[in-house]
């Protein structure tokens, strides 16, 4: 026998998914004008802009933090080329020259110090009191320059707390990547089951609430350590907690 539809418990069911929607929505439009692409100008280059990563603005507004592989990769094809930052503006892109300030390999974290104005920061969260099943959403420019410099969100959850590199079950399987990063302090990242891709790496990991970054996405240098046993992609999504952002104690 098919119970009674209880109507009151659906009505509130839907108005809470409606207010999250809502509240995500403002949340996007807050969190926007700090996201940028990471990529470089070379007039004689057609086009003359381009991007591979995603990037987001923090502090006094002229930091962008983005993933160390996503600068290493435009420092090695330098042909002429200015590394930078582009800044969506309507529908065109405005380029802002960039200098790498720090580059962390160990956590793939670099911050880069950009010219000009100020540009609207994102505020740091407590990645530490991040639990698993939380609900977080990320944005970034999947895919790059296919997509163009459009921003994209996708909600997730964490799905776990994880470390970053594990022991591999045979030997053949290990690398020179993946023995380093062994050899290293064991630090803990975001397992996320929202869909992110090679452009979304740098992208912030932020609460949909408060637009607080929580974390950076990774979805190269993680899954070389993580999944260095397994032959194809696995599609999970990965994050550095925010935590190590943090510049390292003087020594």
């Amino acid at each position: 026998m098919l119970k009674p539809i209880c109507w009151p418990a659906l009505l509130a069911l839907s108005l809470a998914f409606s207010s999250s929607a809502d509240e995500l929505s403002h949340t996007i439009e807050l969190v926007k004008p700090s996201v940028v692409g990471i990529g470089s100008f070379q007039k004689t280059r057609s086009p003359a802009l381009q991007f591979i990563g995603s990037g987001f603005v923090i502090e006094d507004g002229l930091t962008v933090v983005t993933a160390a592989h996503v600068v290493n990769e435009l420092l090695r094809t330098d042909q002429g080329e200015n590394l930078g930052i582009l800044v969506r503006q309507g529908e065109s892109a405005q380029f802002r020259a960039a200098a790498v300030s720090m580059i962390d390999k160990e956590h793939d974290l670099a911050r880069l110090r950009v010219q000009g104005a100020p540009i609207p920061a994102l505020r740091m969260g407590d990645s530490a009191r991040v639990q698993e099943g939380k609900s977080l959403a990320f944005m970034g420019f999947p895919l790059g320059m296919v997509l163009g410099l459009r921003h994209v969100t996708h909600r997730c959850i964490v799905s776990a707390i994880t470390p970053v590199a594990m022991p591999s079950l045979s030997s053949s399987k290990l690398d020179g990547k993946l023995l380093n990063q062994l050899q290293r302090t064991p630090y803990a990242v975001f397992q996320l089951d929202g869909t992110a891709y090679p452009g979304n790496s740098g992208s912030p990991l932020f609460d949909p609430d408060t637009g607080e970054v929580i974390g950076v996405v990774n979805m190269v240098f993680v899954k070389g350590v993580k999944e260095a046993a397994i032959s194809a992609p696995s599609g999970i999504a990965y994050a550095i907690p925010a935590s190590l952002l943090e510049p390292p104690p003087p020594k």
